[in-house]
């Protein structure tokens, strides 16, 4: 995906702000955070966002994500954080090396259903195999 220049089609009139191409977003490109930002002391419950769970030393996307509580949402249960466990757990034990960061987009749409359909449209785009719309592809992670 990263390989080739996406085609950029320009519009006769302003497109809605609700409405945002996917190709813009490269998560390789954003600055990585530590998966356990939910843990850090916040003063809010956070903004709207994409987010994105990256192995940098793999190179490979794993997990796309979008909330409206930036703050909150992985301190609960999260089925993807019991993926990465059992991602990294495999890696320690074969001696490969893992860098697993999360990294956010935040000119997303505040309202839910734009910004899911970005999630969605990502999600299709990257092919990442810890969400459940690929696991046909690539079978469910640690089923």
């Amino acid at each position: 995906m990263r390989t080739s220049e996406p085609v950029v089609q320009v519009a006769l009139f302003e497109v809605s702000s609700t409405q945002i191409d996917p190709d813009i977003i490269d998560p390789f490109e954003l600055k990585p955070c530590s998966l356990s930002f939910y843990r850090l002391p916040a003063d809010s419950p956070g903004q709207a966002c994409v987010y994105f769970v990256i192995d940098m030393a793999a190179n490979l996307l794993l997990y796309v994500g979008e909330t409206c509580k930036s703050n909150h949402r992985w301190k609960g249960i999260h089925d993807c954080k019991r993926y990465i466990e059992k991602y990294q757990d495999l890696h320690y034990q074969y001696g490969l090396k893992t860098a697993v960061n999360i990294a956010f987009w935040w000119d997303t749409p505040s309202a839910t259903r734009p910004r899911q359909k970005l999630e969605l449209a990502l999600i299709q785009k990257w092919k990442s195999p810890f969400n459940k719309e690929n696991w046909k592809l690539w079978g469910q992670p640690f089923g």
